[in-house]
């Protein structure tokens, strides 16, 4: 057990925070066996905490509770033993945090958004906005949108008032994803000769339509419904030579608005390219 953290974690709660354990490397605790890979069906929609009835912190964001007994359960004692530090769901508190990365973010908002509470962090700040809105990370060079679906590290309650969320900040949720140039693709000509089936506009855009439809409607492990979609893709288009750079793009830009960072895009991309030994 770290009493410290535990600690922290009900003074968080007490102040109306859902909040959850974090490993090293900032992450969630994995799923017990019964809940691994969602076993145990959670809840459909993925949007309230506790998705389903385990008594452990489940679920990664959709565990954080704001009840003392839970928290400092025998159940969660094993991962506060762990624990490198405390992360709360801002959603779930009605709350979006501007999570700015570094001098240049933080300089940034100081010139362009209304004051509200703020938190120092190791390399810059958290601002604390009432309202919530669909969590995206890169909306701005060093600039994460953390709020619904997501977490946030606590580092204390922080100075200042907290103030509504402004419009200026939910424009950036709808930004247009910068577009990412993936690395080359492995195309090889079909064994058969001939015009590749995949080539017809009707079958390839359907393809890559339902790809992006995919990784939109995916409410909970982005990261690997991207690189599950990926690996759909060029499984089924990549060794024929038919995606071109626009259409690559289009699946990396439903990713990047799901929250995926270009660089997380990438490495999926390359992750699926060598499974399927490209």
């Amino acid at each position: 057990m770290n009493p410290e953290l535990l600690n922290a974690a009900l003074t968080a709660a007490g102040h109306g925070l859902p909040v959850l354990p974090l490993r090293r490397g900032k992450v969630p605790f994995a799923n017990c066996p019964a809940c691994a890979q969602n076993a145990c069906g959670g809840r459909p929609n993925m949007k309230t905490p506790g998705p389903c009835a385990c008594p452990a912190p489940c679920h990664g964001w959709a565990a954080a509770t704001t009840d003392p007994h839970t928290i400092d359960s025998p159940a969660w004692a094993r991962a506060w033993r762990d624990a490198a530090a405390v992360a709360y769901h801002p959603g779930g508190a009605g709350l979006t945090v501007l999570d700015l990365d570094h001098a240049d973010a933080v300089a940034w908002a100081r010139a362009t958004l209304p004051v509200t509470r703020t938190v120092a962090t190791t390399r810059g700040e958290h601002w604390i906005y009432r309202g919530t809105l669909r969590s995206v990370n890169n909306v701005r060079d060093g600039v994460d949108l953390k709020s619904t679906m997501s977490y946030a590290r606590w580092l204390g309650p922080g100075t200042g008032t907290m103030t509504a969320l402004p419009d200026v900040v939910r424009g950036l949720v709808v930004k247009e994803p910068a577009p990412v140039r993936p690395g080359p693709l492995a195309a090889t000509v079909p064994a058969q000769g001939g015009e590749c089936r995949h080539r017809t506009p009707v079958f390839l855009e359907r393809g890559i339509a339902m790809a992006e439809q995919r990784i939109t409607e995916a409410r909970s492990a982005i990261h690997a419904t991207t690189y599950r979609t990926f690996l759909a893709v060029l499984s089924t288009h990549g060794r024929c030579g038919c995606l071109t750079e626009t259409h690559v793009n289009r699946l990396f830009a439903a990713a990047q608005t799901k929250g995926e960072t270009a660089r997380h895009c990438t490495e999926a991309w390359n992750n699926a390219r060598t499974a399927l030994g490209m």
